[in-house]
């Protein structure tokens, strides 16, 4: 219905006052706390992405600004020489030297920033590569349990977002902080040879405008910080609208005007939110620009009375007025990147905290190498919450799986044989309970280790946009006849067969020349997958669910045959498909309420031998 209320869940924006441990950091004294370790943390990502860039980049920056206090020392000469009694060629004569010495240096400074510009387009991609190289190394490190914690996904949407940009982003403005830094100290330490009382008069010209910058950036922040869930269910939302995936059920169930609606009230939350966030950071700058003026012209009344009371020479005077504008444009540039710093500084902390978060989330080195092969793998006493879960998924399971065996987890949808399967497969750590092959505890051996000697066949595997060969191979190197046995043991090769390239096919029709597969044939790629990695444990999650009758039984006459002295761990809901199992394993409610053989169970007359009749009777 068009004005049934909908069911938006986790999307309202939060308040700007919300986040106070965050906001607590982003007062005008906590940034100039804060900054110089952002321009430490900066330069050191800039330092491991180009060393010889950076140091280009500072130097040439650094001798800008003593040409450029060059330069205004010089114009003291100038003018001194220009008001100056006599004639006006003699004093115009007078004046050249010191006028060379102008150009000479506005020449050097304009070459030197050129330099350092060239140096910093440089930097700027290779930051964003290492940048995005970081996050996506700590990403696919992560224990995959992290993948089912809400926190975690907020932290990698604001990371990923924002993560090669805001990096690239920082270091330039960190690098125009410490040019313009450099170019007001040059100006500020004129202006104090000239005259003393001429620095603190500067700050009334640019203390508002610090104020309304570092406001306006606080506020912003807030409110981009709280809008994190609004626009991740926004981009999803998009996804849904705009990729080929969801785009058959969309127009199936023609849900378009609902996702539609969906999507628009999500984009109105946000937008109010946003043009809260106008309105208060244009009073904010009116408020900072009205208090500058009236510093400014402060300032200028100051320099009058000391001309008036005869404190400073003419010709000084012209100087420090072209020191105080050189000092005023340099605080203001300082000012407005000392705000974006900031304000993307935020950011660019919330991808260091992501990054570091992920990093704590990694398994640490163990001390022992995976075991080459097992006789028996036992689990026992397993437990296991998912992130955010009242109830465990797992309660005190106990399993054995012997060398050879092919072994069978049943039960209904959320008994627990995925996860017991991926706590196995080294891809879920129990929380309690433990895990060996033979004598080996396996929180004693690398995941990664273990999961080459592990192979999974989901049921909802993923359609990687790579060729046929690739999708089998997954970039490891066996050779063409392991490639080959794979394929024809899962039926693969007369589906590559059919394809315009044979196994060159790129699998993803998005692409030029590429091809697209039925789900059918996408099932047998994903078993020639799982057979490809000839490893001892082949855990088979549902490997038939895309396909026929007639295909789902010669795979799994393939799977009996493949099996011959390999472990083969099955997860089905065809009970029809296990009753060749040497064990089977029926789950309920996260234990193990029954286990044996087909015959052992059907005499036991329990949960399994009523879900196998239920089955039996939809045939006859």
């Amino acid at each position: 219905m068009p004005d049934e209320p909908l069911e938006l869940g986790e999307i309202a924006p939060s308040d700007h006052h919300v986040h106070h441990a965050t906001m607590a950091e982003a007062g005008f004294l906590a940034i100039a706390r804060r900054l110089p370790a952002l321009i430490v943390q900066a330069f050191g990502m800039a330092w491991e992405a180009s060393p010889r860039d950076t140091v280009t980049t500072v130097l040439l920056n650094l001798l800008g600004g003593v040409v450029t206090a060059f330069g205004l020392l010089a114009t003291t000469g100038v003018l001194t020489a220009l008001f100056s009694e006599g004639p006006t060629p003699d004093r115009v004569l007078a004046a050249l030297p010191s006028l060379v010495l102008v150009g000479a240096a506005a020449v050097v400074r304009t070459l030197l920033q050129a330099g350092a510009g060239w140096a910093e387009a440089r930097l700027s991609p290779q930051i964003e590569r290492a940048s995005e190289e970081r996050l996506y190394t700590v990403t696919s490190r992560v224990e995959l349990v992290a993948f089912d914690d809400p926190e975690f996904h907020n932290g990698l949407e604001r990371a990923r977002g924002r993560a090669s940009g805001v990096a690239s982003w920082v270091v330039s403005a960190a690098v125009d902080v410490v040019t313009s830094l450099i170019s007001l100290a040059a100006a500020v330490g004129v202006l104090g040879v000239l005259h003393p009382v001429l620095i603190p008069l500067l700050l009334l010209a640019v203390l508002p405008d610090a104020w309304a910058a570092v406001r306006s950036a606080r506020q912003r922040y807030s409110t981009v910080y709280g809008l994190g869930p609004a626009r991740r269910r926004k981009w999803i939302l998009a996804e849904l609208l705009a990729d080929r995936d969801p785009a058959a059920e969309v127009r199936a169930f023609t849900m378009r005007r609902f996702l539609l609606r969906v999507y628009d009230a999500v984009a109105r939350a946000e937008q109010e939110e946003m043009l809260k966030l106008v309105r208060r950071q244009t009073l904010t700058r009116l408020a900072g620009n009205a208090l500058g003026g009236i510093g400014s012209a402060v300032v200028y009344v100051a320099l009058g009375l000391l001309l008036v009371l005869g404190a400073i020479p003419l010709a000084v005077a012209g100087t420090a007025v072209l020191a105080i504008r050189s000092s005023q444009s340099s605080l203001s540039s300082l000012m407005f990147t000392v705000n974006s710093l900031y304000e993307q500084g935020l950011y660019f902390t919330d991808f260091l905290r992501f990054c570091a978060d992920a990093e704590g989330r990694l398994i640490p080195p163990r001390p022992l190498p995976a075991p080459e092969g097992f006789d028996r793998i036992t689990a026992d006493s397993l437990t296991f919450t998912y992130p955010g879960a009242e109830e465990p998924a797992l309660r005190g399971v106990s399993v054995e799986i012997k060398r050879g065996e092919i072994v069978a987890f049943v039960g209904e949808n959320g008994s627990g044989k995925t996860t017991l399967s991926k706590i196995l497969a080294g891809l879920y750590e129990p929380d309690t309970g433990t895990v060996r092959w033979d004598a080996t505890d396996l929180r004693q051996v690398s995941p990664e280790d273990l999961r080459t000697r592990t192979a999974v066949i989901a049921q909802d595997h993923t359609r990687w946009p790579l060729t046929a060969r690739y999708n089998i191979t997954m970039g490891t190197d066996k050779g063409e006849p392991a490639l080959l046995s794979a394929a024809a043991v899962a039926g693969a090769d007369k589906v590559v067969d059919a394809l315009p390239h044979g196994y060159r096919t790129l699998l993803d029709r998005r692409f030029k020349d590429g091809h697209e597969l039925s789900g059918g044939q996408w099932q047998r790629i994903a078993v020639a997958r799982g057979f490809h990695r000839d490893a001892d444990l082949l855990i088979c999650d549902e490997p038939t669910a895309a396909l026929d009758a007639r295909a789902e039984h010669a795979l799994f006459e393939r799977i009996r045959t493949h099996a011959d002295g390999r472990t083969v761990l099955l997860i089905t809901h065809r009970l029809a498909s296990v009753r060749h199992a040497d064990r089977i394993y029926v789950l309920e409610h996260g234990e193990v309420v029954e286990q044996g053989d087909h015959e052992t169970l059907l005499a036991l007359d329990g949960l399994y031998a009523d879900l196998y009749t239920l089955q039996a009777s939809a045939y006859r």
